[in-house]
């Protein structure tokens, strides 16, 4: 059984830095791609980054140039480290992961994605 669990999430003035985890366990596929939603009350979950087991990564528009996506300890570990964090960055954060064999959309749509976790919280203050 696949088990997605994130952290880090909190609450950060605007131009700070917060870093999430995301840990995915139960996992046997070598070739995946694993990332970053958020979602705000009322609108749609959208992608913010998505890296492939190869490390190949890419961004939403919106956080490229702040935000980095990586996989750390030997590829178990997802990270999202947020720099000069806005308020409009405030959302529930999301991981999502699916093997490369199911993998069939965008990597921006939630639907593309069969695992996800439980979300965490980031607030960003002006």
């Amino acid at each position: 059984q696949v088990q997605v669990v994130e952290s880090g999430g909190g609450s950060v003035q605007a131009g700070g830095s917060l870093r999430l985890s995301c840990v995915a366990s139960g996992y046997s596929h070598s070739r995946y791609a694993i990332g970053w939603f958020r979602q705000t009350p009322g609108k749609e979950r959208t992608g913010v980054a998505c890296i492939d087991s190869d490390g190949t990564a890419i961004y939403n528009d919106s956080v490229k140039g702040r935000f980095t996506i990586s996989l750390v300890n030997r590829k178990t570990t997802l990270l999202l480290q947020m720099k000069d964090v806005r308020p409009e960055d405030t959302a529930m954060y999301y991981c999502a992961t699916e093997s490369r064999e199911n993998y069939s959309g965008p990597w921006y749509e939630p639907g593309t994605y069969r695992y996800w976790g439980q979300g965490t919280q980031v607030t960003v203050s002006s």
